[in-house]
């Protein structure tokens, strides 16, 4: 009994907090990555530390760092590479536009994604989980409006009530 409880408990905690499996990063990891690029020596080297400093920036807690990543991903983006280098940038600035709130972005990225290797599990892990946060957004935006229509309906009653 006291199993069902508790996980009835944590299904309405993540219901809320949204319970996705996105690793986070820390300050640490960054700062790393950052000297790692800083230290490259050639081209092919510095592209793959910029492509771990990306990945390391869209999976932090801090919003400037995940609005960093999201800056250097779509610069990136602009320079022609090879499909799965494209994939994998598509998929970091799909992360990066979750981390922000912005889900509908994210699912449109994830779609461009999807293009380019239909059947990628991580990419489709992460639309799931974007559809799964819309709708949970707008569960919680219909009980907020019902609750506003209530107190409002509620505040008119009483009103109308000590009219009489």
């Amino acid at each position: 009994m006291d199993v069902k409880i508790s996980k009835f408990f944590d299904s309405i905690g993540s219901f809320f907090t949204g319970g996705d499996q996105i690793p986070w990063c820390d300050r640490d990891i960054i700062g790393g990555c950052e000297r790692e690029v800083a230290e490259a020596n050639d081209d092919k080297q510095k592209s793959e530390s910029i492509m771990r400093l990306s990945w390391a920036l869209v999976h932090s807690r801090q919003a400037e760092d995940v609005q960093r990543g999201i800056a250097m991903l779509e610069a990136s983006l602009a320079n022609s590479s090879p499909p799965l280098q494209q994939r994998e940038k598509l998929y970091l600035l799909a992360v990066g536009y979750y981390r922000t709130g912005e889900y509908a972005k994210s699912r449109q990225i994830l779609e461009q994604c999807l293009e380019i290797a239909p059947d990628w599990r991580q990419a489709l892990g992460l639309k799931k989980t974007v559809e799964d946060r819309i709708a949970k957004d707008g569960v919680i935006g219909i009980g907020i409006t019902a609750t506003a229509v209530g107190l409002i309906a509620g505040g008119i009653a009483a009103a109308l009530a000590r009219k009489k």
